[in-house]
């Protein structure tokens, strides 16, 4: 950055502002947490002088403060992956429960929404489809921010809800189920994908859009053929943004299809959601008889279900991370003897 001719290429130097801002953003929380740490070593040191009340209690406090941050750095250590810094590319689909599931999809629509906004990222909607009488049958949004996909992508699978159902008169107790799909949103991807390969159909978008959005044939569909993965685009204004839109999402599917074809059959997450429907859910969010949140991959549980569909899931991400961890390790040692 300090050389003369650094601003020649506007390009390349914005990619390489970006980088050093990367590597900011990763290496100044560790310097503020060593920081931190020797204060906390000179408090220690004062309260071997003498018991002051004052500083002990400052001494509680930011020992408190340093224990929280370090769970914090340590989960941050854990996003490993090559594309764990790209943005995130959700979908999310009713399954097996008629009306309630579509209504179960847009909860976690709005629980994703939610937390994402918690983290101080942002989300855009691309794809929407309602449901025949509530809720949504389907969406793709797109979360973005830092380690998006490194977090997200701990929520892919089947999401079970049990709960007495808002759309039965004679209330009784449903169970339904939704599934939600991750995949990275990446700039440079090596996917070839042939003409003749794919299906392109477009439609009027729906939802509460502008007149030119609605009275126009904007919104548009992508279907590979070969594999049958489908992308969706109806937030942009013209056609040819949809298109581009979803050609991105197909692109960051179909790669992630590749990878996970290079996985083991106990790691794959595309594949292996297999049906919408009874044994195969990551987690069961239980209303009624009792209120439970669980995920049955990790064993981590809590009581508080409305904190749960108000976005308040980091518990579960970083279960799922943690858990992860030993298999990841395992698998670096095994590439390395390699």
């Amino acid at each position: 950055m300090a050389e003369n001719d650094f601003w020649n290429n506007q390009e390349k130097a914005k990619a390489v502002i970006e980088e050093v801002t990367s590597y900011k953003r990763a290496i100044e929380p560790y310097l503020s947490f060593e920081k931190r740490v020797e204060e906390l070593k000179a408090f220690e040191e004062l309260l071997t002088l003498g018991d002051d009340e004052a500083t002990h209690k400052e001494f509680l406090q930011l020992l408190g403060e340093l224990e929280t941050k370090i769970t914090s750095l340590e989960i941050a250590s854990m996003l490993s992956g090559p594309h764990d810094k790209c943005n995130a590319i959700v979908s999310v689909h009713a399954g097996a429960g008629g009306t309630e599931s579509c209504d179960w999809a847009e909860l976690l629509l709005r629980m994703y929404t939610r937390w994402a906004e918690r983290r101080g990222w942002s989300v855009e909607l691309d794809e929407i489809q309602p449901g025949d009488e509530a809720g949504i049958s389907r969406a793709t949004f797109k979360i973005i921010g830092e380690n998006a996909y490194g977090y997200v992508k701990s929520e892919r699978g089947v999401h079970r809800l049990v709960r007495i159902s808002p759309f039965d008169s004679n209330a009784r107790r449903h169970t339904s189920f939704a599934a939600v799909d991750v995949v990275a949103e990446i700039e440079d991807i090596a996917v070839e994908i042939k003409p003749d390969d794919i299906k392109v159909d477009t439609y009027r978008s729906g939802g509460k859009g502008g007149q030119h959005v609605n009275k126009t044939e904007s919104a548009v569909r992508i279907t590979h053929l070969p594999t049958g993965i489908i992308a969706a685009c109806q937030n942009e204004r013209s056609q040819h943004q949809n298109r581009a839109a979803a050609m991105k999402i197909l692109m960051s599917r179909l790669y992630e299809k590749m990878q996970d074809d290079k996985r083991s059959a106990a790691e794959k997450f595309y594949g292996a959601k297999g049906e919408i429907g009874w044994g195969s859910q990551i987690r069961s969010y239980v209303f009624q008889p009792y209120q439970m949140v669980k995920d049955l991959r990790t064993g981590v549980e809590t009581g508080n279900v409305a904190a749960v569909m108000d976005g308040d899931i980091d518990a579960f991400v970083e279960g799922w991370l943690r858990a992860g961890q030993p298999r990841e390790r395992m698998k670096n040692l095994k590439e390395d003897s390699e």
